[in-house]
């Protein structure tokens, strides 16, 4: 069960949505001011990896994408050949 999040595009509120099944028709609104349009966000995962002495550790980086909106990028330790 997926839980999607999407940024309204008329007043800017980011809200969830969650989906019971795959196949399921729904109406999504803002919670705010209950316009339809709006677009799908990338939601922020959490999680823990490399917790080991001398592990590498992921990398959140903050940057600004545009005037006024920043960006976030999480480099993931990984494989290194």
């Amino acid at each position: 069960m997926p839980i999607f999040e999407f940024r309204c595009l008329k007043c800017g509120n980011i809200f969830e949505k969650l989906f019971i099944k795959h196949d399921e028709e729904v109406s999504i609104e803002c919670p705010e001011c209950q316009s339809d349009s709006f677009e799908r966000v990338i939601s922020r995962t959490n999680y823990a990896m490399g917790t080991g002495k001398g592990a590498n550790k992921p990398n959140l980086i903050n940057k600004s994408c545009s005037q006024g909106n920043k960006c976030s990028t999480l480099e993931i330790p990984g494989y290194e050949r």
